[in-house]
């Protein structure tokens, strides 16, 4: 026979014995205000790593399904000739970096280059340079589609999701959004607060013997633990190896290889706010060389620059590989070696591997879409096929 008392309700009330506000009973803490966001970050779609910007949205669009330039990552941009878009890629993730508010550790050159870095397009100058259509040259099939962003522009395009809730902050930031990458002009020169905190960290001139590397890497290592945990840093490094910035014992391989070694080292420890962004000339040290080869394995994407020949020089193939009449003709090939954090979820990265690329450089953005040479000469059936797609995608227009 059980004596437990039954049928009775259960307190939600204090123990007997203790007051209601006696010692036991605690005041109820304030809500924690929600951490402020670091600018220039976004969560990755396929594993939502923590991406930011190269600067350059059809790059950020490559590697491997990111949709950005995942932490804790380099990337290795080679190129071949006397160009320099190699440079202007380097430029436009300095400025995006300077413009997100990020350190930027520029290694081998001086304040000159951070002075020609391009300046920032506002939004209605953005929007000027789209091509604008007339009241005829609107969609006729679905006009709701008509304000979605082009491809390249990122993951989300002009669809962001709408706030929940009308609150003063919401507004505010309905009205001001942050923007993941930015317009660079190549013609202006960027003017921002943030542009004297460029950390500029020169070669030390050190002795044969010496590795003049160093000093870049206390300084790196010492800047980057000494700094705010919410701080992401960019390491910028151009030119890589060039005699006009390098000494002669830097191509030592006993040097530049315990460097890259540092360096991946340095980029793993913070993983969470480090990217490293590289260009190499290979018309002095090209793939076949060991010495390239050791530079590829040691960083985590590796991309080429294949620029094409003097338009009054190269063959039509070569310059009229624009999918349509109004496009501008590409102005080399870009291939893809490797992709950083590249893996069975890559999204689209397997496919980027197996296309053929190619580049534009305007006044106002680098842009890299699929290569595709035209028809043959001859072909009839070819061009005017063409020709049918063009007229088609006019009256669709899609």
């Amino acid at each position: 026979m059980s004596f437990r008392k039954r049928n009775i309700g259960l307190s939600s009330g204090p123990p007997r014995g203790i007051a209601p506000n006696g010692p036991a009973s605690q005041p109820p803490q304030p809500p924690q205000p929600p951490a402020k966001p670091i600018l220039g970050l976004r969560s990755s779609p396929i594993d939502g790593r923590q991406t930011t910007s190269t600067g350059t949205p059809s790059l950020d669009s490559l590697l491997a399904g990111h949709a950005g330039f995942v932490l804790g990552n380099s990337l290795l941009i080679e190129e071949s000739g006397t160009t320099d878009f190699a440079g202007a890629l380097l430029r436009y993730y300095a400025a995006e970096g300077v413009v997100q508010e990020h350190q930027i550790h520029v290694i081998g050159v001086g304040e000159q280059w951070g002075r020609a870095l391009p300046g920032l397009v506002g939004a209605a100058e953005a929007t000027d340079d789209k091509p604008s259509k007339g009241k005829g040259e609107k969609m006729k099939i679905a006009w709701r589609y008509e304000r979605l962003g082009e491809f390249g522009a990122g993951i989300t395009g002009s669809r962001a999701p709408a706030p929940t809730e009308k609150t003063p902050d919401s507004l505010h930031s309905a009205s001001t959004p942050q923007a993941f990458c930015h317009t660079f002009d190549l013609t202006k020169r960027l003017t921002h607060p943030s542009l004297p905190s460029i950390n500029y960290i020169p070669l030390s001139a050190a002795t044969p013997s010496a590795s003049p590397y160093t000093s870049i890497l206390h300084r790196l290592s010492t800047a980057i633990s000494t700094s705010q945990p919410n701080i992401v840093h960019r390491i910028v490094l151009p030119s890589l190896l060039s005699p006009a910035l390098y000494p002669p014992h830097a191509s030592q391989p006993e040097h530049l290889i315990q460097f890259l070694h540092s360096l991946r080292a340095i980029l793993s420890t913070h993983s969470n706010r480090v990217t490293a962004m590289i260009t190499l000339p290979l018309s002095l040290y090209p793939r076949a060389s060991g010495l390239a080869r050791w530079i590829e394995l040691l960083s985590d994407g590796v991309i080429e620059l294949a620029p094409f020949p003097h338009l009054s020089d190269a063959s039509p193939s070569a310059t009229s590989g624009a999918a349509t009449a109004q496009e501008e003709p590409p102005q080399g090939l870009l291939k893809i070696h490797r992709l950083p954090v590249f893996h069975e979820r890559g999204g689209g990265g397997d496919s980027s591997l197996s296309e053929d690329w190619a580049f534009t450089l305007s006044r106002r953005k680098f842009a890299i879409k699929p290569f595709n040479l035209p028809p043959v000469e001859g072909d009839n059936e070819a061009q005017q096929g063409n020709a049918s797609r063009e007229t088609s995608k006019e009256d669709l227009e899609f």
